[in-house]
């Protein structure tokens, strides 16, 4: 197992990819701390985790809210006897879609941005402490390919995850002294159903149906299909691994090809 007795946090672990995530890493021989809003949904990610013969724990926690974050690092601690290995980073939400920059309002703005880029500062500042003081670690964001180029209609949504390229960037240059690797993920349109909720949301303004919406993704892409939540799992369980040991600062898309 490639993590084998590691200790990890994932944000954003009850649903889609955050779920498969938490799922890879347990199969891999992590321990984890699952952490999100809804409890009910994580407790039966947790389930999964336990019947692969690991440890879960789960703490309810909006990534947003400092106290919430360090009192979720702090009960991290006590429950992995003060070590943490692998920070997970996919708390985030998507704001407005198909929206024209005039159109989109000053308060749907600053809620994507504080969702998705303060959410993913707080779990580090927080965690970062303990991989400093062990000289040891593992942060993976989720950023995504919107993050790597200019994306129509959704000017909140990019802005936001380049900005955590951004984040994963900087902390790479300041944690690297002390065996810190930080990198990003950055997914295509993956099938969850959240993806499925961008579809309506798309068809829905252009008087499309969904599959056509659908079907426009798909053919946007190299391999045409739509990644897995899967895909994405796997890509974290990598830069989570000593298999990554040399990259930091990175990302890696998991989009079909799509921002090829």
């Amino acid at each position: 197992m490639k993590l084998e007795g590691k200790k990890a946090i994932v944000t954003g672990a009850a649903k889609g990819m955050g779920a498969d995530i938490t799922t890879t890493l347990a199969r891999e021989g992590a321990d984890l701390v699952l952490t999100a809003r809804d409890t009910a949904a994580l407790e039966e990610v947790a389930q999964k985790v336990r019947a692969l013969g690991r440890k879960a724990h789960v703490v309810a926690c909006d990534v947003i809210d400092e106290a919430q974050v360090a009192a979720m690092v702090k009960q991290a601690l006590k429950v992995f006897d003060g070590r943490i290995d692998i920070l997970v980073n996919v708390a985030g939400v998507t704001g407005p879609i198909e929206t024209p920059v005039q159109d989109i309002k000053v308060d749907d703005f600053d809620y994507v941005i504080i969702a998705n880029e303060r959410g993913t500062f707080l779990p580090i500042k927080h965690v970062v402490p303990t991989m400093i003081g062990q000289k040891a670690g593992k942060i993976v964001n989720i950023s995504g390919t919107s993050g790597l180029r200019g994306y129509p209609m959704r000017t909140a949504y990019s802005a936001s995850k380049w900005a955590v390229r951004g984040i994963t960037r900087t902390v790479a240059l300041e944690l690297g002294r002390y065996n810190v690797n930080v990198n990003a993920v950055c997914p295509g349109i993956v099938e969850t159903p959240r993806m499925m909720k961008l579809c309506e949301g798309k068809a829905k303004v252009r008087g499309w149906t969904v599959e056509q919406v659908y079907e426009e993704y798909v053919q946007d892409m190299a391999l045409k299909r739509v990644t897995l939540g899967q895909d994405i799992a796997n890509a974290v369980l990598f830069l989570a691994s000593e298999d990554a040991r040399q990259i930091t600062g990175q990302h890696i898309a998991v989009d079909g090809g799509w921002d090829v």
